[in-house]
This record gives structure tokens, sequence and C-alpha cells, in this order.
């Protein structure tokens, strides 16, 4: 890997991209750490301390949340646009027939997009602003809420056109380094906090590697079902045109085990989260908000077993649901036999796609146990290793962090190849 970087340095045109990069980085760092006015900050480390949904929410911020700043929101309600206009473009025949009439179609559903993160980005920050008012953390006039609406709206747009400069001058999908910087922002923090603990002797030697020693693990687990896959051999049918021969060659279709890669546990957390954020906004002080502040513990992952169960059963059924919307298996069979070509040993057509769907489904069942395990890895490892500081065991960061590192060395690794870099070919 480092061989690879210093090699991708020598190259002009990469080492741009590169440069940009980090130069986003940067920036994205400056903006963490401009605050907005009104809140105090006293009032918000305690709101903090008390573990609530806030907490979760600034990890992938940065730590931005925490200090309230224009960042606060983060690219969340980006990603959330994203899928729903995923989802709406499988369910909305309009908008699958617009995704399908290539580079005009695609900018038209990346400007629905970006419209839908706006209106995401505005509820959630006065959402947000209405939960720190009722926790007397934020004291705002009507004028001053609105002013910090726009701001915290603001940021997200920034963050927004962040994302997709470096995805254009970059290198690396934009909004997924996006979320990387803003959960690396937030280690020190969580290192600093572990650390000073182990000096002050309430964290032993052994928790501390028992940490470590976990961490490696679960990083290495994830490299190799993220990179696992089923390759499923195909044949192509020879064809004579003229006097030239095409096809007969031999081919892979390759299957990822873990297709639907974090989504499902995005997914699952905000269902089970739900009445945790409804409970928030009602208060303690009306029955209702104590019937959701039950409701919501009761559903929380790490308070009980049948909590934790629930949850993986919710992200199983994710995998299979965004596995079957992103990996067509019909069309798939039906291109095979279009195009001529053939799985050896099975007849094409109705045979091929019943092959496909029995191993798609035998792999995914292994990506889901794989994606519920490590989602309640972070709800285990405190209690396993005893330290209650470092989140970064298991949990959507870390699988969020090593599935965006392998991405971009692997496009680092494609540019290479594009320019024939000799000591990648051997």
């Amino acid at each position: 890997m480092l061989t690879s970087i210093m090699a991708a340095l020598k190259l002009p045109d990469l080492r741009k991209r590169i440069f940009f990069l980090f130069g986003m980085f940067a920036v994205f760092v400056v903006g963490l750490h401009i605050p907005v006015p009104g809140i105090d900050r006293e009032a918000m480390a305690k709101l903090f301390e008390q573990g609530t949904l806030l907490g979760l929410v600034d990890v992938f911020s940065g730590g931005a949340l925490r200090k309230f700043t224009i960042l606060a929101m983060g690219i969340a309600p980006y990603i959330n646009a994203s899928i729903i206009m995923q989802l709406l473009t499988v369910a909305v025949p309009q908008l699958e027939a617009l995704a399908k009439e290539g580079e005009h179609g695609r900018k038209k559903i990346s400007q629905y997009t970006r419209y839908l993160t706006v209106l995401l980005a505005a509820f959630q920050a006065a959402g947000t602003n209405k939960l720190l008012q009722s926790a007397h953390v934020l004291q705002a006039s009507p004028i001053m809420f609105l002013q910090i609406v726009i701001a915290l709206t603001a940021g997200t747009a920034f963050l927004m056109w962040v994302g997709e400069q470096i995805t254009d001058k970059g290198i690396g999908n934009g909004v997924s380094l996006v979320i990387f910087a803003g959960i690396v922002a937030s280690l020190p923090f969580q290192l600093g906090q572990t650390w000073d603990l182990f000096i002050h002797r309430a964290l032993a030697f052994q928790n501390i590697l028992a940490m470590v020693i976990l961490f490696l693990a679960t990083v290495v687990g994830i490299v190799a079902i993220q990179q696992a896959q089923r390759k499923i051999p195909i044949q192509h049918v020879k064809r004579v045109v003229g006097n030239k021969m095409y096809g007969g060659s031999t081919s892979f279709l390759p299957l990822r085990v873990n297709s639907a890669g974090v989504i499902p546990i995005i997914f699952a957390l905000s269902i089970q989260l739900f009445p945790m954020t409804i409970a928030q906004f009602l208060g303690t002080g009306s029955a209702f908000g104590q019937w959701f502040t039950g409701v919501a513990r009761a559903f929380s992952p790490g308070n009980s077993m049948w909590a934790g169960l629930l949850y993986a059963a919710f992200i199983i059924f994710f995998t299979y649901f965004y596995t079957a919307v992103t990996f067509n298996v019909p069309e798939v069979a039906d291109n095979l036999k279009k195009y001529g070509s053939f799985i050896p040993g099975i007849r094409p057509g109705k045979p091929t796609l019943e092959y496909l769907d029995r191993v798609m489904s035998r792999i995914t069942l292994a990506g889901a146990i794989f994606l519920a395990v490590i989602a309640l890895m972070q709800y285990w490892s405190p209690a396993i290793t005893g330290v209650q500081t470092f989140s970064l065991v298991g949990g959507t960061s870390l699988l969020i962090i090593v599935g965006v590192a392998l991405e971009t060395m692997q496009a680092v690794e494609a540019h290479l190849l594009m320019r024939h870099y000799e000591g990648f070919i051997k």
C-alpha cells in the first residue's frame, strides 16, 4: 500500500488530486470549529453524558454536534436523501425512466436529491434546535432560531458541495470520504479520554490490550467479508461474423457477499431509535413523552438481549431487501440469455434465474449475519473490554472507515493502472 501511495505521489495529475483531497479535509476541519451562538456549553456537555441519540449522531459529524458548529448536521441529510431517491427510482416509473435516459437523467435525479437534502437538513436542524431548547441548552428568540436553522442547513449544503468537488477533482467517492473524515476527526477526543482514564488508573493495561485485540480482529473480519466474492463462471457462445469468430471465451460474474454495504445498519438503527427521537421531541413532562421514553429504552439495542435480537433481525431483513433492490436477478438472467451467454451446466432462462437467486440468497445470508454481528459489536465491546470511551470497535463507524479506505485505495490503483504503472502490472 505504501509503495502504491509513493508511486501515486510521483505522478503530477494524481498528486494534484491527492493534495486537493487533503485540502478539502483541512477545510472540513476548520468548519468543525466555527460555533453557532446561543448554546450553553456546560448544559450541552451534560446532555451528551446522558447517552442520548445525539451522541450517535455526533460520531458521524466529527464532534461538530457536541460543539454545535455550522457543520453540526453533518452529511447525514444528503445520505438519507440519496437513499430515498434510490428507492423512489425503483418504485416510481417516471423516475426509473429518467434514470435510463443517460447523463441528462442522472443530472436531473442529482438535482432532485440536492433539493431533498436541503429540506431534510432544515427539518433536522429545526428538530435539533427544538430538542435543545426543551433541554434548556439553547436560548434563542424566534428570529435567532430561524438564523440557526439556516446556518445549519447551509453547513450541510456546503458539505454536499465538498463531497461533489472531491468526487470530481479529488480521488474516491466524495460523500463517503466526508463521512470518513467526520468519524476520524472524533477519534482524538475519544483516544484522549481513554488515555486520561489509563493514566489515572481507571483503566487497567489488560483493558486497553483487549480493546486493541478486538479492534484489530474486527478490522480483519470486515476486510475479509467486504472483499469476499462468489465468482459464477460464464461461458460466451461463439459467433461467426463474416470471416471472423467472436465469443467463445469464459468470464466470471462476481457476486459480493456484502453487496448492501452499511445501508441495512442505517435503516435498522433509524427504526429502532425512532421512539427515542419522538420522546426527545415530546419531553418527559407529558404522558406521551414518558411512554415513548419507556418504549425507546426497551427498543434500544444495547439495553436487552431481545432488543439486540430485534436489531439483528431488522439488519438481516434490510440486507435482503436492499440487495434485491440493487441486484436484479431476473434482469441479469435475461441479459445473459439475450447476449448468448450461459452458466456451464445450467440452462438459460428460468433455470439460470433460479440458480442465481439460490446462490445470491445463500451468500446474502452470510453477509447479513456478518452485518448484524458487526453492528452489535459496538454494544458488546464495552462489556468485553471494559473501555467505555472508545466507540470504534465494531459498529457502523468502523465499517464505514474500513470500507471507504478500501474503496479509496482501489481508486488509487485504478488511476495507476490507467497510467500503465509497471510495478502494479507485475
